[in-house]
C-alpha cells in the first residue's frame, strides 16, 4: 500500500508522528508537505494529495489540518475521493468498512498524538465490507458521474 500524506501548519506535528510510524512499519508514502509550522493555506496541500489518490498514483491519502474539516472540503471536490473526517477509532473503522473512504482527514488541534496514530492504524487495516455498503458506495460513484456530465 502506498499513501499520499499532506498537512497544513496545524497538522505538522501529527504528520511527523504518522511518518515515523510508516517508516517503522515499512509503509510506502510520499509527503506532499507542508514541511514546517509556518502558516499556510490548506487547499494548497489538500488538492495535490486528493488528485494523486484520484489518479491512482497512491492507494490512499491522509490529510491533517486544524480540524480536518477544511481539507475535507477541498479533497471531496475531487472526482473519486471519499474523504472522511475521523475523530476516533470507531469513525475511522466505519469510514473504511461502510464508506470505503480513500482519504482520511484528521484534526491536529482536535486529536492527541496517540489517538491520531490509533486512528491511522485502524483506518489502514480496515477493509471495505461490501454487501449493502458496496451498493451505497456505487451510488456515490453514480452521483459523481452524473454531476460530471452536468458541468
Amino acid at each position: 500500500m502506498e499513501i499520499a500524506i499532506g498537512n497544513d501548519h496545524a497538522g505538522f506535528k501529527i504528520k511527523n508522528i504518522i511518518k515515523k510510524y510508516f517508516e517503522e512499519k515499512g509503509i510506502s508514502y510520499k509527503d506532499f508537505g507542508s514541511n514546517n509550522q509556518n502558516s499556510v493555506d490548506y487547499p494548497d496541500y489538500a488538492l495535490p494529495v486528493a488528485l494523486a489518490v484520484s489518479r491512482g498514483e497512491y492507494d490512499r491519502g491522509i490529510l491533517i489540518c486544524g480540524t480536518g474539516i477544511g481539507m475535507s472540503l477541498v479533497a471531496n471536490k475531487v472526482w473519486g475521493i471519499r474523504g472522511a473526517v475521523c475523530h476516533n477509532v470507531w469513525t475511522a473503522r466505519v469510514s473504511r468498512a461502510h464508506n470505503d473512504a480513500n482519504v482520511l482527514l484528521l484534526g491536529g488541534r482536535v486529536l492527541k498524538n496517540k489517538e491520531a496514530l490509533k486512528i491511522v492504524r485502524v483506518w489502514l487495516k480496515t477493509k471495505a465490507e461490501g454487501g449493502r455498503h458496496r451498493r451505497r458506495v456505487k451510488k456515490i460513484k453514480q452521483i459523481e458521474r452524473r454531476l460530471k456530465c452536468m458541468r
